[in-house]
């Protein structure tokens, strides 16, 4: 470990020479105020649509020996320098995002405007950087180029990459899913293995994501974060521009998605969310009631994670925790049991405890639907579909039973004598391949029996 840390210091003093050579370093103060010129004064705030405000989240030594890991504190305009200093400066643990927010809190749903999409690009080189700064702005037809940034930060051992913004871009509810959408779509363009990255899976992340605060300290590596300017602020067309998928780009001219029905068609057609809706107020997404097996299901998949998604891991634990209606206590007990075998899995960067409890904060009514394809983005695992055309579970099997019936009038499908011994359950060849392969791991068997890991690892107890 220790001449794993040199490296690290050595690769860091070489990247920050480079970028030193190239560009004006920008302070944390500086850097902020360029990010959010437009956050209110003390005394100043409110709730207001209109005038929305960064949030941070920072360590206080206050908290130190509790559960509490990061405080949250609004970015105001005429106590940023005492603000800075204070709590961010060579603070070893900060966070902050691209986004301006209403109300208190730095949920998605209260975010107001996007001041500026990060990229998080883990594992950068010497040479990785010589990569990524030949394909900083050129035209965006040739091959792996990228748009130029505002900001290139040092996090430690990567870089994150800052587009800020001319005009910041205001949050409606499709201009959030479109953004979301155009971030994929650059990242997988920024994130090229032996190119731009030593790290071998992209690593997607939401447009809400916090990222270290120029100006603390990497907790992990005790390296500060430090900021160049590289170019100016940009506009979303410039962006746009760079997708690899037209359907992918950033349409602000739709940023909601209208409705096809009247109010009475609506009440008509969909008396329930009219009633919880309308008449009773309730905008909240409305909550699915699951079973828990789709929590426990996700619990064995901790199997397939590989480094650079374990904190994501994690977080969608939290997630199907709240989808599930697993207590939150019962959560963050299973995340602690799991915590050792996810730290074991090999990245450049460690998972620590304040990872655990940053995703536990996604415990959160507002991730309700937190959709299959995010969690596939998110940990690169392949989540199977239910088939059943969009009908409800009890209709999809009153019509399978129905076709089986026409199919089996006389019920010969059901095997009265049981199931004998010998017949080849998928229990009898799981322990029957172990005696004769003791030495295989679950993956190996899974594959040589053609079975799922989660119905070995059921049997291997």
């Amino acid at each position: 470990m220790a001449n794993n840390i040199k490296d690290i210091d050595k690769n860091y003093v070489k990247i920050k020479e480079i970028l030193s050579n190239r560009y004006e370093e920008v302070g944390g103060y500086d850097f902020y105020r360029y990010l959010f010129p437009n956050n209110q004064n003390e005394g100043e705030y409110s709730d207001r649509y209109e005038k929305p405000n960064a949030i941070y989240l920072y360590k206080d030594d206050k908290d130190e020996g509790t559960e509490r890991t990061l405080r949250r504190r609004i970015m105001l305009n005429d106590t940023w320098e005492e603000d800075y200093m204070e709590y961010v400066e060579c603070n070893c643990s900060t966070l902050c995002s691209g986004l301006t927010y209403r109300h208190r809190r730095n949920r998605l749903e209260n975010a107001q405007k996007m001041n500026a999409m990060v990229f998080d690009l883990d594992a950068v080189g010497e040479d990785e950087l010589f990569n990524l700064s030949a394909r900083i702005g050129r035209e965006p037809e040739a091959y792996r180029s990228l748009p130029k940034p505002t900001f290139i930060v040092m996090s430690g051992t990567g870089l994150h990459i800052y587009y800020v913004f001319k005009d910041p871009i205001d949050l409606y509810p499709n201009i959030k899913l479109q953004l979301k959408q155009l971030k994929y779509d650059l990242t997988f363009r920024m994130w090229d293995y032996k190119g731009t990255s030593k790290e071998k899976t992209v690593q997607y992340q939401s447009i809400n994501q916090g990222f270290r605060m120029v100006g603390s300290i990497n907790d992990k590596y005790n390296l500060p974060v430090v900021a160049f300017k590289v170019g100016g602020k940009v506009s979303l067309d410039y962006l746009n521009s760079y997708a690899m998928k037209e359907e992918n780009k950033v349409d602000i001219n739709r940023p909601f998605r209208p409705t096809q029905y009247t109010k009475d068609e609506a009440k008509e057609k969909f008396p329930e969310w009219y009633q919880r809706v309308i008449v009773e107020g309730n905008k909240n997404a409305r909550k699915w009631n699951i079973k828990r097996d789709l929590y426990d299901w996700w619990l064995r998949q901790r199997e397939n994670i590989l480094g650079g998604h374990r904190y994501f891991f994690l977080m969608c634990m939290a997630i199907y925790g709240v989808k599930c209606n697993i207590p939150k206590k019962e959560v963050r007990k299973d995340m602690l049991e799991i915590f050792d075998y996810l730290a074991d899995i090999d990245h450049s960067n460690p998972l620590t405890m304040k990872d655990l409890y940053s995703a536990l904060d996604v415990y959160d009514r507002g991730y309700y639907n937190f959709t299959i394809n995010d969690i596939e983005k998110l940990t690169d695992i392949r989540i199977e579909r239910n088939k059943r055309n969009y009908r409800k579970q009890d209709e999809h099997l009153e019509r399978a039973r129905a076709v089986q019936k026409i199919d089996y009038p006389e019920n010969e499908w059901i095997n009265k004598q049981g199931r004998p011994i010998g017949s080849g359950t998928k229990e009898e060849l799981v322990k029957e391949y172990i005696e004769k392969n003791p030495d295989d791991n679950p993956t190996e068997i899974a594959r040589a029996l053609n079975i799922s890991r989660p119905t070995v690892y059921k049997y291997l107890k």
